[in-house]
């Protein structure tokens, strides 16, 4: 037998996904998260995954490795100290930014402050111009003073940042060189190597996050793969990006800050191909876990990558999936602002000490205890191996209750109406914000609160079907496994979008095609899995930004299938139009970025289709009281999903419990079980 693992640390919880390629088996395990040391949650949960279903951990080939290290190091400012080398008169580039506040209306709120102190920023004498050619060469004194000052600085990274570098990477490249062979304990990241695009302050501020992040995650991959080694050692381990595909270690190690949405971009990915198998192209997933609620929209097994986004305030000019993140989870507290509103979330209890019913020391009122007091949610988690107590959690909603004068069961209904108002603005951003129609989407819900709150979401946003996976809270693990190994390529040059610049464009994917081939040998992948997707950040001259759209594939072998013109200007309008909603099909069209997606499947085959033979109504293993509006208490019959069959049907009120997720369908609700497990919910509005 041979075993792939997918393994997601979340704030949380740490979930595990482990799937036989010759058998075709699958297994899951989910474990609470150990915030101080995420290792630790990898190694005991490997090890209980093993213990519990018979897994030798020596069969295990790959380990796909999934985290939110990255970004709550980021979010909590824990990174190194980090320096930057800069061309001279660009030091104060970082601060300038685009001028832009981050919300216009709140005179109060600051721009975060740099990572890096102006003290620790470094001007050095060197100038390549806009065309490319060298004007000054790298200033061989300064460059000395530089590395005495950096030296001095006590900093433990540096970032090196030049004005056109990512037209002519020599400097970067002389600079980065030197400082290596002067401060060989120094972690370096040039920005021609992290991301050679143009627009200074977002390159320069994605360098200076991968400085900041590339100690901190190297002492963690470092721990991480020394303690996997011992536990499965004879598993390649790879590491999820935000593009949602897989990348080495050492790739990892050298830009952590392509893990910034690595866990949640795992999840979409888990969710396109459950979406193939159910038949549902368009889909809108919410992953709602223990911290935060994640929404992204699918359209015909698709998802949109973003090249650029703030994480915290700060602007990563990356390839990531378009994901929208709000502070709704599980663990999300609930509180009473200054002025006196109600609020839930962003402030989370975590895993430590988690929801007041966890009995771990918290005692503030979290959606989990909301849920617990309604019914909804089980008293036993994780197949019995972690219990909640319900006073606890009263007691914790008590003390929003009494000041609003309201019941326990009261505030909890509104704590958890409160919680959906956020992840329907969310939803609601990135559809009908950008021109597409919730109602002609599927919900998926996942993590494991997902399959709670879907029901209230999708009523609010006038969806008429629910599909919930066959192991909801495993979603972003499962993910892991179904990645590619995947590489971007960027080349940065405006030129017009006319007839006679096609072969130039043509000359530029080739380009971009002879890197993905070296990368394709470099990661001795199958060569019948290979595909690279070629797209164009275009706009209309004299715009300010671009939109991105596809032209064509190839397989690395020299053989590109690049679309016409006119098509390339039809997705161009196509997508100028749902952005913004017009085209100019007169206005002159030019290229910014020519773009190279490579990936290679890891040929990781699917578990089989079962046939559906008839149609039953499972029995329940018992039935409590829920509570599924405010006025009326239900007698609520109780399913276990391990005992439920393709083709199975439930009619609403229901609870469906299992070892990583619960999930409520409301009355009137019909949820039926399709031939690979998961559940459709088609919602009864009429019920809302």
């Amino acid at each position: 037998m041979s075993w792939m693992i997918g393994v997601d640390v979340g704030g949380t919880f740490t979930d595990f996904f482990a799937f036989d390629g010759g058998s075709g088996q699958i297994r899951y395990w989910k474990r609470p998260s150990t915030p101080s040391n995420p290792t630790d949650a990898v190694i005991a949960g490997l090890r209980e995954l093993s213990a519990a279903h018979g897994i030798p951990l020596g069969d295990v080939e790959r380990l796909c490795h999934g985290s939110t290290v990255a970004t709550n190091t980021l979010i909590q400012r824990r990174g190194a100290a980090v320096s930057m080398v800069t061309t001279k008169g660009f030091r104060d580039v970082l601060e300038i930014g685009r001028q832009v506040r981050p919300a216009i209306y709140d005179f109060q709120l600051d721009q975060p402050e740099a990572l890096v102190p102006r003290r620790h920023r470094f001007e050095l004498g060197e100038r390549t111009t806009a065309d490319g050619s060298v004007r000054t060469p790298v200033d061989s004194e300064g460059l000395g003073r530089v590395i005495e000052a950096l030296r001095a600085s006590g900093t433990e990274a540096v970032a090196v940042c030049f004005l056109f570098s990512y037209l002519r990477p020599d400097h970067e490249r002389e600079v980065g060189d030197a400082l290596r062979r002067a401060l060989p304990g120094m972690a370096i990241s040039l920005s021609s190597e992290v991301q050679p695009e143009f627009r200074e302050f977002e390159r320069f501020a994605t360098t200076v996050i991968n400085a900041y992040l590339q100690p901190r995650l190297d002492v963690y991959l470092s721990s991480l793969v020394d303690t996997v080694k011992q536990t499965v050692p004879g598993a390649r381990v790879g590491i999820n990006q935000s593009s949602g595909g897989l990348m080495s270690l050492d790739v990892a190690r050298a830009f952590p800050v392509r893990m910034a949405l690595s866990g949640p971009a795992a999840g979409v990915v888990g969710a396109i191909q459950i979406a193939r198998e159910a038949e549902r192209p368009n889909i809108i997933t919410l992953d709602i876990g223990g911290t935060s609620a994640d929404v992204a929209l699918i359209q015909d097994y698709k998802t949109e990558l973003s090249h650029g986004r703030d994480v915290d305030g700060f602007p990563i000019m990356l390839p990531m999936i378009d994901i929208t993140t709000v502070g709704a989870g599980g663990g999300s507290i609930a509180w009473f602002d200054a002025d006196g509103l109600f609020k839930v979330g962003p402030q989370s209890a975590g895993a430590e000490p988690g929801p007041a019913c966890y009995c771990r020391g918290g005692t503030l009122p979290t959606v989990s205890d909301a849920n617990l007091v309604l019914g909804r949610l089980s008293e036993t988690l994780l197949n019995g191996e972690m219990r909640l107590d319900v006073e606890p959690a009263r007691r914790a909603i008590a003390t929003v209750a009494d000041p609003m004068g309201k019941t326990v069961e009261e505030a909890a209904l509104g704590l958890l109406e409160v919680m959906v108002v956020n992840m329907v603005r969310a939803i609601r951003t990135l559809s009908v914000e950008r021109g597409h129609d919730p109602r002609d989407f599927t919900l998926m819900p996942f993590g494991g609160a997902g399959g709670l709150h879907a029901r209230d979401v999708a009523v609010a946003l006038g969806m008429r079907e629910i599909l919930i996976p066959l192991a909801p809270g495993i979603v972003c693990a499962q993910g892991l496994a179904d990645a590619d190994l995947q590489e971007n390529f960027v080349l940065s040059s405006v030129f017009p979008c006319t007839s006679e610049t096609m072969e130039n464009l043509r000359e530029r994917l080739s380009a971009l095609e002879r890197q993905a081939a070296v990368w394709f040998e470099a990661e001795k992948t199958n060569p019948t899995r290979r595909q690279i997707d070629f797209s164009l950040d275009t706009r209309f001259k004299g715009q300010n930004f671009e939109l991105t759209v596809d032209v064509g594939t190839g397989t690395g072998n020299g053989d590109i299938d690049i679309a016409s013109l006119p098509v390339i200007l039809e997705r161009f309008f196509a997508a100028h139009e749902r952005a913004y909603g017009f085209a100019n099909l007169e206005a002159p069209v030019e290229i910014v970025n020519c773009r190279a997606t490579a990936r290679a499947s890891l040929g990781a085959p699917r578990p089989a289709k079962r046939a559906i033979t008839t149609t039953r109504t499972p029995m329940a293993t018992h039935t409590r009281p829920v509570r599924f509006s405010a006025t009326s208490t239900m007698t609520t019959p109780v399913f276990s999903r391990d005992a439920l069959q393709p083709g199975d049907a439930i009619v609403g009120p229901a609870i469906i419990d299992q070892m990583d997720a619960t999930t409520a369908i409301f009355p009137g609700d019909v949820a039926r079980v399709d031939a690979y497990g998961n559940i459709l919910v088609t919602v009864n509005q009429s019920h809302a």
